[in-house]
């Protein structure tokens, strides 16, 4: 259910924007990893010039699809009960060093969108395991899914 709202919504982003979003968080983990962590949300990073520049329209978009903006500071929307936050595309290189550049594009039901390879991955979620939040909040979680991600490299999954 939640990666059919996140393509819908990817869906919007590509033809209203233009832009090619990130599946982000779990549950672009959990497609990488072939299996479920139950994932709480639906985590999406796209360019800034639409999160910061056009941000208006975006969320006259998203209520116009039934989305109800629940969160502004966190950019987070909610609709039947499964929420949709955006986040900067831009801030992966200097959070965690990621090349932007060279993140895979998937095309799937005629839609464009981007989602992490397992050592990007990894290095979100050892950067985020030096969050302050997440290191009181989700830091066992993290643990886990580093030993996943990890063991997935190595080809033990």
């Amino acid at each position: 259910m939640k990666k059919a709202e996140f393509l819908g919504i990817a869906v919007m982003l590509n033809r209203a924007f233009g832009v090619v979003p990130l599946l982000y968080g779990s549950l672009g983990l959990e497609i990488r990893l072939g299996m479920s962590l139950n994932a709480d949300d639906v985590d999406i990073l796209i360019p800034e010039t639409v999160l910061f520049g056009e941000w208006d329209r975006l969320v006259s978009l998203m209520e116009k699809n039934g989305y109800r903006l629940c969160d502004a500071h966190e950019h987070a929307f909610e609709k039947s009960g499964v929420s949709a936050a955006f986040a900067s595309l831009e801030n992966l290189r200097p959070f965690a060093g990621v090349d932007i550049d060279a993140i895979p594009v998937i095309r799937e039901a005629g839609v464009s969108y981007l989602l992490l390879e397992l050592p990007d991955y990894l290095k979100v979620y050892l950067a985020s395991a030096q969050d302050g939040y997440r290191k009181n909040v989700k830091n066992k979680q993290d643990e886990q899914k580093i030993r996943m991600i990890r063991s997935a490299i190595r080809g033990e999954q």
